[in-house]
């Protein structure tokens, strides 16, 4: 039985507030009686225009029973203050917003108007130009008329008569309309009157209703208000509105993108893209033109065209003829060019009292070496050492390109050999005056007469033999004719008034270039015009950089070098090749662009050479690499000269069985970005004067990829040889060892024919090749399955004897046939 079973439910009885007594019954007869006092909170809020502020708070701060229990009359003051300061801002921001609503609808109202205003002054143009062109169109076909007319009077009287009249119809027909013109003027100007006192200042304050809502929407800029305050002053003065348009000259390359093309032209993307696609292209701005077409729209927007191509970026470095006035002497450039070993630079130590063979691999010249040297007499000559070795054609090449007199020295033991002949060769095609110096007078097996006899079969007259070359007999090891020598040198030197403007922008030559590893790329230079100093900015073939420092050939840091000086630059950002030529530019921009500009056409040309044309030339050369092997190699040098010697050593060695191919060639230490190359075309590497760094060692060890060092051309060569040998086929000759004569045959169960026969010639073995020949034609070739002597096997019978042969697989033999008994052998070959 539940607690709540027959209680009543606690409520109140009546309203408003007084105490009241609760009688509660509970179960078993018990009661309880429990006194409530009901309370109400009693909220004021007047009705909107049910009496005034003032009678209100009167009434309800008078009259205590109708305000809320336990509320003093100062808070009840409070209260109905802030009640009334609610009120009177509801009615102000209900006051504004309808403000702004007035003049936001004015706004609208007025630039409907401005817009009608507009159209209606568009239409009037239109008509009024509309009315001239009738007027005109009109006067042209009455003076037609009156022309006519004039022409078909025939007497002199009528016409003179005909003409006033024809006047006066035109005066007539003239002023007719204009009074109506003038009152459309008057009507054109009222409203531009009007609207000229409308300067376009925005009225009232940016509100934060404004903002929200998004009315103002996005503000002009400062450069956008200026141009309309400028159209609406033109507008109010009666001038025009639309600015003159600017004529400009427009550079257009050989491609150009939209966007660029339109800020060129100083017009906008849009109209650009618009006028594109007026024409057919439906093109975006970061789209690219060709010179044609952007010459098309250049002409529709009233632009001038200035054609330009990428390579104009050399014209900054176009060669300028110097002025006479401007001239000075300059040193003579000197290069001594001849054979292997004959002594090229030792003469040239005698003269610079030093020892740079001793300095060099195998004591021959392996570098193209510059040097300076200062004569008795004051003279200053620059000498240039070339090697003799036949790998360095091209180094002799540069040599003689870049030299105002070559030495051409020729060992009188030895007289004219190979390299002699390709130096005079050079000398020629770079029409440079040459001085013979016989070498090696001192020695007794010596013959310069042999020397000059031999040099004329090369169109070399010598003035011992009454020709115009100067020949000096010398000795490196003695110093005799040396003086002699550089007297030759100066005398030529003073023919041919050698002379450069040293006050212009530097130009020169790459002698030679390498990659040093404290320094960077390092390029030796020939200096030919002006002065390179310190701090100048240049390009060099494929490369540019800024002059860092510059270095003479004692080692010595120097400020500038002016003609005809060797100096080594340290400032380039890669190495240059050699025979590049050096030019400083103004700016590094120009010289970074003529750099680009150069690697791009260089890969270009790269790429041109090596894509197939068609495909049958493709599977041409596939079918003809099958049959030629090839030694892949990677070779890495101390300078650039050197990669360029091997390589052209490489490209020599081989036939149509076997070549090499050098996958790549370079400046500097063997890394291992060489060594992950070489392991995946499976190529050793070649160093030459240069080592491999330790990470590139240890990855060559892992890797199985194997390093070989030289610091001798010659080596480096006979070793490339000797491997591609080895990928050539062997040879197979052929031994004839002897004759037999089938004198009967046999039938041999088991075995089958077998032929008796006497050893005629030479001796017969077992295990050699055999013949079978029937009237001296080769009528089976193959190999013996027996060959015995009475009952036993044997391996060979000597010649005299009788013997018994069966072939092999081969039955069809004959009495009187001939056995031809051979023996084959592989012999190796090798490049020649």
């Amino acid at each position: 039985m539940s607690d709540s079973d027959g209680k009543k439910t606690l409520g109140l009885r009546g309203s408003g507030s007084r105490p009241g007594n609760v009688k509660q019954s509970f179960s078993h007869g018990r009661t309880k009686n429990v006194v409530v006092e009901t309370k109400r909170k009693r909220v004021v809020v007047p009705k909107p225009g049910a009496a005034k502020p003032g009678a209100a708070s009167a009434k309800a701060g008078g009259d205590p029973s109708r305000r809320p229990a336990g509320i003093s009359d100062a808070e009840m003051d409070r209260r109905l203050k802030a009640l009334q300061a609610a009120k009177a801002r509801e009615v102000e921001e209900a006051a504004r917003r309808e403000s702004e609503e007035k003049a936001r609808a004015e706004e609208r109202e007025r630039r409907r108007a401005e817009a009608e205003a507009k159209e209606r002054e568009q239409r009037e143009a239109e008509e009024k130009a509309r009315v001239k062109a009738e007027e005109e169109e009109r006067k042209a076909r009455e003076a037609a008329e009156t022309a006519q007319r004039a022409a078909a009077e025939a007497a002199a009287a009528s016409q003179s008569k005909a003409e006033p009249a024809a006047r006066a119809s035109a005066g007539r027909a003239t002023p007719a309309p204009a009074a109506p013109r003038k009152q459309e003027r008057e009507r054109e100007q009222r409203p531009a009157r009007g609207k000229g006192r409308d300067d376009g200042r925005r009225s009232g304050k940016l509100t934060l209703n404004q903002a929200l809502s998004g009315e103002g929407g996005r503000q002009k800029s400062l450069a956008a208000m200026k141009r309309k305050q400028e159209r609406a002053r033109q507008k109010a003065m009666g001038g025009p509105v639309e600015r003159e348009k600017v004529i400009r000259e427009v550079q257009l390359p050989e491609t150009i993108v939209v966007s660029e093309l339109a800020n060129r032209m100083a017009e906008r993307v849009a109209d650009v893209v618009k006028e594109l696609m007026k024409m057919g292209m439906m093109v975006t701005q970061n789209q690219s033109l060709d010179a044609d077409t952007a010459e098309l729209i250049i002409e529709e927007f009233g632009h001038k065209v200035v054609r330009v191509s990428d390579a104009d970026v050399e014209e900054v470095i176009a060669d300028v003829d110097d002025s006479d006035a401007d001239l000075k002497s300059r040193p003579p450039v000197i290069t001594i060019m001849g054979h292997v070993d004959h002594g090229k630079t030792s003469l040239l130590d005698a003269i610079r009292d030093a020892n740079v063979t001793g300095g060099e691999a195998g004591g021959i010249t392996q570098h193209i070496g510059a040097y300076q040297v200062k004569s008795k007499g004051g003279d200053v000559l620059t000498f240039l050492d070339t090697p003799g070795h036949a790998a360095f054609t091209s180094m002799r090449s540069r040599g003689a390109q870049v030299t105002d007199i070559v030495v051409l020295v020729v060992a009188a033991d030895d007289s004219v050999m190979p390299q002699t002949i390709e130096a005079i060769n050079h000398a020629k095609a770079a029409a440079v005056p040459m001085i013979v110096a016989i070498n090696k007078i001192d020695k007794p097996e010596a013959d310069p007469n042999k020397v000059r006899a031999e040099l004329l079969q090369h169109e070399v007259i010598v003035e011992a033999m009454s020709g115009e070359v100067q020949d000096v007999e010398v000795s490196a090891v003695t110093g005799q004719g040396m003086a002699e020598l550089l007297e030759a040198i100066a005398l030529q030197a003073e023919i041919l008034e050698l002379k450069a403007n040293p006050n212009r922008a530097a130009q020169g030559a790459v002698i030679e270039a390498q990659l040093d590893v404290g320094r960077g790329p390092v390029a030796t230079v020939l200096v030919q015009k002006g002065t390179l100093r310190q701090g100048d900015i240049f390009v060099v073939g494929e490369q540019y950089g800024k002059v860092r420092a510059l270095i003479n050939d004692k080692g010595e840091r120097v400020q500038e070098a002016g003609p005809s000086v060797p100096v080594e630059v340290l400032g380039l950002n890669g190495t240059p090749e050699a025979g590049d030529v050096l030019n400083v530019t103004e700016t590094e921009a120009q010289a970074r662009e003529i750099a680009a500009y150069r690697a791009q056409v260089a890969k270009d040309k790269r790429a041109a050479a090596g894509a197939a044309t068609t495909l049958e030339q493709l599977m041409q050369k596939a079918k003809e690499d099958e049959t030629v092997a090839e030694l892949p190699i990677l070779v890495k040098t101390d300078v650039q000269g050197s990669a360029e010697a091997i390589v052209q050593a490489m490209e020599k060695i081989g036939n149509n069985e076997v070549r090499v191919r050098v996958l790549h060639s370079g400046v500097g230490a063997i890394t291992e970005t060489d060594i992950g190359l070489a392991e995946a075309s499976g190529a050793p590497v070649f160093g030459f004067n240069v080592r491999a760094n330790a990470p590139a060692r240890n990855s060559a060890n892992q890797k199985g990829v194997e390093i070989r060092y030289y610091s001798v051309i010659y080596d480096l060569v006979d070793d490339v040889k000797a491997a591609a040998s080895g990928l050539l086929s062997a040879e197979i000759r052929e031994n004839f060892i002897g004759y037999a004569e089938i004198r009967e045959v046999f039938k041999v169960s088991n075995v089958g024919k077998v032929a008796g026969c006497l050893v005629t010639e030479g001796v017969a073995r077992r295990s050699a090749g055999v013949r079978l020949l029937r009237d001296n034609v080769v009528i089976h070739e193959g190999t013996l399955k027996t060959l015995k002597r009475f009952k036993d096997e044997v391996a060979e019978v000597i010649s005299g004897q009788e013997c018994g042969m069966a072939f092999e697989n081969y039955d069809d033999i004959r009495p009187g046939d001939v056995i031809e008994i051979f023996e084959r052998e592989e012999v190796t070959r090798t490049l020649d």
